[in-house]
């Protein structure tokens, strides 16, 4: 599904502001630097006067002029670095800066959209100011151990809950972490309310800050997209047009796998979702209540051989610590001691 004009527009319009306030912000930054050391003013008018001397030098071809005029930058660039130093100043503090190195807040890299537009693109056809909200707390910063039992053994092991959850909550840090370098498929599943869905949000709220492009999907929605792309009217297909974001983006989350009404269509689909995810080495995150026996005997043979090789089932022990909170939020109000 394509950006309409007035949606594009508004979107380059946001990094013109960009680029706007970083031209800002550095030409405050080199006023401050030029009170404290006077001699950088004098200094950039030199270099200013070289890289002209040099243009003129190369149309007029006289390239070993070019180099006198190379070595003469690099020994005025030397003194500006020492001038920033005497002043407690960073190398690089005049440097413009960017929200996204990448692109250089320009929205393109190497000739295609950057992964920061690509992002403001789902925000727009994703309505992704939904899941920022929830992520607002759904985050690594709201992450607590002390939700699981510092007294109950993991199943058939020696840890406690908590000292297990230790693990993988640092687990989940590093999926996000390394994301860029390794990717990654995970199933989290564990009962009703263990935290799945959250440590899922806290991998999106890591890599949304860091330009990736995340899609959020309950189980239910997913084949609903999937449904309207197949079998939808015409005034549906825009919203149909979508699922290819879904198949495309970065990292996608399918919530609560397993909730919904199940049937050889759904399990078709899970499969072409899996499959075409992998072929394109995308990530994807499954939060599910079912174990992994249950979802080989739920979905098909071909599922459960796409899961097995290529994700990393993640047990979610413990009890319902939708419960501990509503627990301490009546503690931190005087309610209960």
């Amino acid at each position: 599904m394509a950006l309409s004009n007035s949606q594009y527009d508004a979107i380059m319009r946001e990094y013109d502001g960009r680029q706007s306030r970083r031209r800002q912000e550095q030409r405050e930054r080199q006023e401050e630097a030029y009170e404290r050391a006077p001699g950088l003013r004098k200094l950039d008018g030199q270099m200013a006067g070289v890289a002209a001397r040099q243009a003129r030098r190369l149309l007029e071809g006289q390239e070993s002029a070019v180099e006198d005029l190379k070595k003469e930058a690099e020994r005025i660039g030397r003194e500006r670095v020492r001038l920033l130093a005497q002043a407690g100043l960073a190398a690089d503090y005049l440097e413009l800066r960017y929200d996204c190195p990448l692109c250089r807040d320009k929205g393109f890299a190497d000739g295609q959209k950057c992964r920061c537009f690509r992002q403001k693109e789902l925000e727009l056809l994703y309505r992704q100011s939904q899941i920022r909200e929830r992520l607002k707390t759904e985050n690594f910063a709201a992450c607590t151990e002390e939700c699981y039992s510092d007294q109950q053994l993991v199943e058939g092991g020696r840890q406690t809950v908590r000292q297990y959850m230790h693990g993988v909550i640092a687990g989940c840090r590093r999926f996000a972490e390394r994301f860029g370098k390794e990717g990654g498929n995970l199933v989290f599943y564990g009962s009703t309310g263990v935290g799945k869905t959250f440590l899922a949000g806290c991998i999106a709220r890591e890599l949304i800050e860091a330009y990736y492009s995340v899609v959020y999907l309950s189980a239910a929605d997913l084949f609903d997209m999937l449904a309207k792309e197949r079998f939808g009217r015409d005034e549906e297909a825009a919203w149909a047009g979508t699922a290819r974001l879904a198949m495309e983006c970065d990292l996608l989350i399918v919530d609560d796998l397993g909730t919904e009404l199940s049937n050889s269509w759904t399990n078709s689909q899970l499969f072409y979702c899996l499959n075409e995810r992998l072929l394109q080495k995308k990530s994807t995150i499954i939060t599910t209540n079912l174990t992994p026996g249950q979802l080989g005997r739920e979905y098909s043979e071909r599922v459960g051989s796409r899961l097995i090789e290529n994700f990393r089932f993640v047990s979610i022990p413990g009890a319902d610590i939708r419960i501990w909170k509503q627990r301490e939020q009546r503690k931190k109000h005087g309610g209960e001691k």
